[in-house]
């Protein structure tokens, strides 16, 4: 890991720690969160897009009856999958619980099975689909929680914050070069998710 990517990650910390400090005020945090993520994309070295041509990352409008504070059902399948990556290998995930959201349904949870572990939260939904088509947000999905790389919008006794206006998506999604774990499907939502990160008009590569 280089320097620069260390810093890109404390940065996403920061922002995450900022978000779990004003939990009070959802709408203000993910405000924050919103313009520190352009400012990161646009002026950091290990940012994904094109810093010259890098501009806001389009979002829908906050919506907060897609904030959630749902219990981790552990009385799950045993579930593990690995995703293959360039520069790792395979990185192990395990199953250990679900979250329900809702009228939308409910979703995997699964931990990195490997160094450091972290939970991640994977989100396929019905916006998801084809960059040259009329989708809203990346085929492969987004995120919500990665917590190994800072993404955590916290939670106590057993409870998890799983707020999807922070869906984000994966660097893949900006470019072809980086490989991410994508949604698999146990962490499909039929209904469209009119929150969080969406795609510009024909994608961003």
């Amino acid at each position: 890991m280089s320097l620069t990517l260390l810093g890109w990650r404390r940065e996403v910390a920061r922002l995450y720690a900022d978000v779990r400090a004003c939990d009070s005020d959802p709408r203000g945090a993910w405000e924050r969160w919103r313009a520190g993520r352009d400012r990161l994309f646009a002026e950091h070295p290990d940012s994904p897009l094109d810093r010259a041509a890098a501009r806001s990352l389009p979002f829908a409008p906050y919506d907060p009856s897609l904030r959630f504070v749902s219990e981790l059902d552990g009385g799950v399948e045993d579930g593990r999958m690995e995703v293959p990556t360039a520069a790792d290998g395979a990185v192990p995930f395990v199953r250990i619980g679900r979250v329900t959201l809702g009228d939308l349904g409910s979703l995997d949870v699964w931990w990195l099975d490997s160094y450091g572990g972290g939970i991640f939260l994977p989100l396929h939904d019905g916006s998801s689909g084809d960059t040259q088509g009329s989708a809203q947000s990346y085929g492969g999905g987004r995120y919500v929680l990665d917590t190994v790389k800072g993404a955590d919008l916290g939670g106590t006794d057993g409870r998890l914050v799983v707020d999807l206006n922070f869906a984000y998506h994966p660097s893949c999604a900006y470019n072809p070069q980086w490989s991410c774990p994508l949604a698999p499907a146990g962490n499909r939502l039929q209904a469209s998710v009119a929150a969080g990160e969406q795609l510009p008009p024909g994608g961003w590569y």
